[in-house]
């Protein structure tokens, strides 16, 4: 089948809560208006329960459907955006300076909306849906978040879905991994602490700047001469900050970045050896170089006959020639991984006409998928929660 007619009808009314989420982007817990503006809705629509505050900014809609069942099934969109001034010329470009959906968490939360508004007018399934609206996703733990404050033990779930959009110039094309589908990433901050001096007399230095320079390429022969040839990982440098003044030679430097692993013994080998090259640097230029990591997303691990019922679903509205179950592993996180560690489930992309790429201040997501997605939500729930009918 394609798009449900009922939520085709209503894409006006999505294309509406889109533009004016995407002019409006809000950063991790920081999404007050979002999420009052997810809660209304879900209201409106006639949810049973709806709760907010869940990790600051989260929001749990419950819908019972029509039979007594007691299955249970959630499916989840975030909803932060990210702090990217955007250059994307849309005449519903963000109106917030140093704030823009360039992931298109707009799209996520409204075609999860779009999915409520049609199944809480129908009702057509046996048991319970759990409608997960989540903040931070970027990378400040809002998974994490709601599941300290019981998200799972308050709204328990049988089984749990996620979607992300995918700018490959692919419309209605879907795809899914089973089992690792996305890398883990640790987070790491560095600071080197040496001497400062006059830049005209470098020899009375312990130059912190030469000595974050070498980290950087120093770091960058771990993947090639300590990681298995068959193996996958990424360390990546993405910060370095030092000196305030042309003619002095810096005491201080940091650096920061991601390690990115799709096991955890591959991180733990890249770390240590990041720890062990600090250690070395530090001894022969004198120094004192302090790392520390931070774990922020797992690796996303889906479930492989729950992948295959999110393909299944989405093969009804996109039909089963436009899905393939053998995606390359993404090497991007998504802290959705996290979810995936406390209920099995599945997550899956969902190709559109833009090409720009995500985290890119120029994104601009197709609107055209917000009725795709929105059916595919709506029909994993009639799927995995099927209404008896009697003859």
């Amino acid at each position: 089948m394609p798009n449900l007619p009922e939520i085709d009808a209503a894409t006006p009314e999505l294309q509406a809560i889109f533009r004016d989420l995407h002019a409006h982007p809000e950063i991790g817990f920081e999404e007050v208006r979002t999420s009052g503006i997810v809660a209304g809705k879900l209201r409106d629509f006639g949810f049973d329960e709806v709760h907010e505050g869940i990790a600051k900014t989260g929001v749990v809609g419950i819908l019972r459907g029509k039979g007594q069942g007691n299955r249970r099934v959630g499916l989840r969109a975030d909803m932060d955006a990210l702090p990217i001034d955007e250059t994307s010329g849309l005449d519903y470009a963000s109106q917030n300076p140093g704030r823009m959906h360039a992931c298109g968490h707009d799209g996520h939360t409204t075609m999860l909306l779009g999915a409520a508004k049609y199944l809480s007018a129908s009702r057509n399934f046996d048991g319970t849906a759990v409608f997960i609206f989540q903040p931070a996703e970027e990378g400040l733990g809002g998974a994490r978040g709601m599941i300290a404050d019981g998200l799972f033990q308050r709204f328990p779930v049988d089984e749990v879905y996620g979607m992300h959009n995918q700018p490959n110039g692919k419309p209605g094309r879907a795809t899914i991994r089973k089992g690792a589908a996305m890398a883990g990433a640790s987070f790491f901050d560095i600071s080197v602490t040496g001497k400062g001096s006059h830049a005209a007399m470098p020899q009375q230095s312990r130059d912190a700047l030469v000595v974050a320079s070498a980290l950087v390429g120093q770091f960058q022969t771990i993947l090639g001469r300590n990681l298995p040839p068959l193996e996958s990982g990424v360390l990546s440098v993405t910060q370095i900050h030092a000196g305030s003044a042309y003619n002095v030679v810096p005491e201080t430097a940091t650096l920061a970045g991601t390690v990115r692993f799709f096991k955890p013994e591959v991180r733990d080998l890249m770390q240590t050896r990041m720890r062990e090259i600090c250690a070395g640097l530090a001894l022969a230029h004198g120094v004192q170089i302090q790392i520390d990591f931070r774990e922020i997303f797992d690796v996303l691990l889906n479930d492989d006959a729950l992948s295959e019922e999110w393909m299944a679903a989405a093969a009804d509205v996109i039909g089963a020639e436009n899905m393939t179950d053998n995606a390359e592993p993404m090497t991007g996180s998504e802290d959705f991984a996290d979810m995936l560690q406390q209920v099995p489930g599945a997550y899956g992309n969902l190709g559109h006409a833009g090409t720009v790429p995500l985290h890119n201040p120029g994104f601009v997501l197709d609107p055209g998928i917000l009725p795709v997605g929105a059916s595919i939500y709506a029909r994993l729930i009639e799927r995995r929660l099927p209404l008896e009918t009697t003859a």
